[in-house]
């Protein structure tokens, strides 16, 4: 189904497979068949993607992600592990939202959205190029890290001693890894209100 490689790995609405399709008596039978074949893949109602096999790209989670459920921004552990700052695997791809949060359970994956105020939403978001073919928003590494404290529930950190266990021993973050630290994403995020005392914390101890 060469038609089908114009979409390379980004994710397609059903409207626009069909006007692909429209050479075909039915279209809609058609995009049934194709994924009855396994050539498109549904991610959730009316959104697919073509399978790697037939437009020869990677599948995209971060770029996956992005499209399922939005505005957001790939984030939290994902995030970090797409930065090489923890050594954990993470097997749910994790993003902030303003919506309300969500979950998904696709053939791709599991996808995890966590809302928050659109004031902090906004901060340090940047955009991944990938090979000038497609790009996806995610977390600059210091708003993953805030991303992280304000919505754990129930995690107090009240001392730079705290961050410092918390980013240490629970994150098991890789200090080496996280250069030019970026300490105004994290004033701005403590300017909005969101566990003020703890990126308070964070600030700091990043400062030094």
């Amino acid at each position: 189904m060469k038609i089908l490689e114009q979409f390379g790995n980004i994710p397609a609405d059903y409207a626009a497979i069909e006007v692909a399709l429209e050479e075909y008596r039915s279209p809609k039978d058609k995009v049934a068949g194709l994924e009855k074949q396994g050539y498109l893949i549904r991610i959730k109602k009316g959104l697919y993607v073509v399978s790697p096999q037939l437009q020869g790209m990677t599948l995209s989670k971060e770029l996956i992600a992005n499209h399922l459920y939005g505005p957001s921004y790939v984030s939290l552990e994902s995030a970090l592990s797409f930065y090489g700052l923890i050594p954990e695997r993470v097997h749910t791809t994790r993003s902030i939202t303003m919506k309300r949060a969500k979950r998904y359970s696709t053939p791709i994956g599991n996808f995890d959205y966590v809302k928050v105020s659109e004031a902090y939403y906004e901060i340090g978001i940047r955009q991944e190029v990938v090979d000038n073919r497609y790009a996806y928003l995610i977390a600059t590494p210091e708003k993953a890290i805030c991303d992280l404290i304000i919505t754990t529930p129930c995690l107090r950190l009240q001392s730079e001693k705290a961050v410092q266990a918390y980013l240490e021993e629970d994150l098991r973050l890789d200090f080496a890894g996280l250069k030019a630290i970026d300490t105004d994403i994290i004033r701005q995020c403590m300017e909005t209100g969101m566990k003020k005392t703890e990126l308070t914390q964070l600030y700091k101890f990043l400062s030094r």
